[in-house]
């Protein structure tokens, strides 16, 4: 007999929202959070073997720090205890996330679509800037830049700045690069 209460394993999964919304097992690793926040660094660099959970850690990141994220997911775990910390930076800031780990190629070529389709991707997340009141008809133009296949190497080069320049004038607020 199946017991439908046990929780499910996330084998590669790396979405904290599934996880924690789909009923897997969750190690609690929420207390990084508040670690990051006590010992703050403008810079954080996490360095850690293949398969030792970069990804889903970055993902709680944008979780957490992310404007309009749902503090629910923080229930019940380690952060959620840290009532002054969550009041003070939980769904507080524009977030802009991004993953070079499926970036596999040959030649420089392939590397490069791959990295425009990336921040491609990132910039459909942040759609909402095309309609800002507060970002200019040239601001609207540089992100709409962003989202095109046939990106120019100044535009690649710079498109994170950018991208994180325009969430600040539209949200008045720092922007948390992952």
């Amino acid at each position: 007999m199946v017991d439908v209460n046990k929780k499910k394993l996330p084998v590669g999964i790396e979405n904290f929202e599934k996880i924690r919304t789909e009923g897997f097992y969750y190690v609690d690793k929420t207390a990084m959070i508040r670690d990051l926040l006590h010992n703050w660094g403008e810079v954080n660099l996490f360095t850690r073997p293949r398969r030792f959970g970069k990804s889903l850690n970055m993902s709680m990141l944008r979780a957490f720090f992310e404007i309009g994220c749902d503090k629910a997911l923080f229930d019940g775990l380690a952060i959620s205890k840290e009532k002054g910390l969550c009041d003070m930076y939980m769904g507080k800031f524009p977030v802009v996330s991004v993953s070079l780990k499926a970036l596999g190629a040959d030649n420089y070529e392939t590397a490069r679509s791959l990295v425009v389709k990336e921040i491609n991707r990132e910039a459909r997340r942040h759609q909402h800037l095309r309609e800002s009141d507060l970002l200019s008809a040239e601001d609207k133009q540089t992100f709409s830049s962003l989202m095109k296949r046939d990106m120019n190497d100044d535009t690649l080069h710079y498109s994170l700045q950018e991208l994180s320049e325009l969430l600040q004038k539209h949200y008045g607020k720092k922007v948390i690069m992952l």
